[in-house]
């Protein structure tokens, strides 16, 4: 949880489908600036494959490229901001979103961390490190994460979402080199993205259960919310 906050449950993830494809679309219409074709544009290859890997239609997928490319003649315009402060009981969290409209997300967050504390740029991002993140899978038995981390070249590695997965974690500039170098090492790539990880997450063992479900339900209604892309919490296990 220290790397990135998921809801728990699958009632909790639901639209959990069409919101993970919205998601997608808008950093796949984002990507897209940098060129329509993924083999010559990194950032677009990797969040392609991602959503290849939780079938997006294709047309869907297609349409957010041309989008994103300028090719529509639509004109799409997100900007990327990231809120940061603290949920309940001092817990540091970094809220990343993508907006077409400034004006209608800052007001939503102030609302939305009204139960927590919303910070100053700079008040929470210094206590995480910048890193990319590579979600994988043993593409055989036996495949172990350790040798793999240390021969494509990641910091660290990590027990993933998924079940039997691992979580390999790099320099926010290797995020590309290394997804590429996993394969080889016996591991798939189910996703890679950079996002920041706590340096000194909060143990919720620390924490009362009522005051844990505080957390969890302030969580739950940040990461509700259409804007936002990712929630990164300081919050261990």
């Amino acid at each position: 949880m220290g790397a990135q906050w998921k809801a728990k449950g699958k009632e909790l993830a639901a639209n959990a489908r069409g919101k993970l494809f919205g998601r997608l679309a808008k950093d796949i219409m984002v990507a897209a600036r940098g060129g329509a074709d993924p083999a010559l544009n990194s950032k677009l290859r990797l969040v392609v494959e991602q959503a290849r890997k939780v079938s997006m239609p294709k047309e869907t997928l297609d349409r957010a490229i041309k989008k994103g490319a300028g090719l529509t003649g639509e004109a799409v315009h997100f900007e990327h901001v990231i809120y940061e402060g603290f949920a309940p009981h001092q817990v540091p969290v970094m809220v990343e979103c993508l907006t077409d409209n400034l004006k209608r997300t800052a007001p939503e967050m102030r609302v939305l961390f009204r139960k927590g504390q919303l910070g100053a740029s700079g008040s929470v991002s210094w206590d995480f490190d910048h890193v990319g993140m590579i979600e994988a899978e043993p593409a055989a038995a036996g495949a172990d994460p350790e040798l793999a981390a240390i021969e494509a070249g990641a910091q660290d590695f990590e027990a993933g979402e998924a079940e039997g997965s691992t979580l390999f974690l790099t320099d926010a500039a290797d995020l590309d080199l290394v997804s590429r170098a996993l394969p080889a090492q016996g591991f798939t790539v189910l996703s890679a993205k950079l996002g920041y990880k706590a340096k000194n997450p909060v143990n919720p063992a620390n924490l009362d259960p009522a005051h844990l479900e505080e957390v969890e339900a302030f969580l739950a209604a940040i990461d509700a919310n259409d804007d936002v892309q990712n929630v990164f919490v300081g919050l261990a296990g």
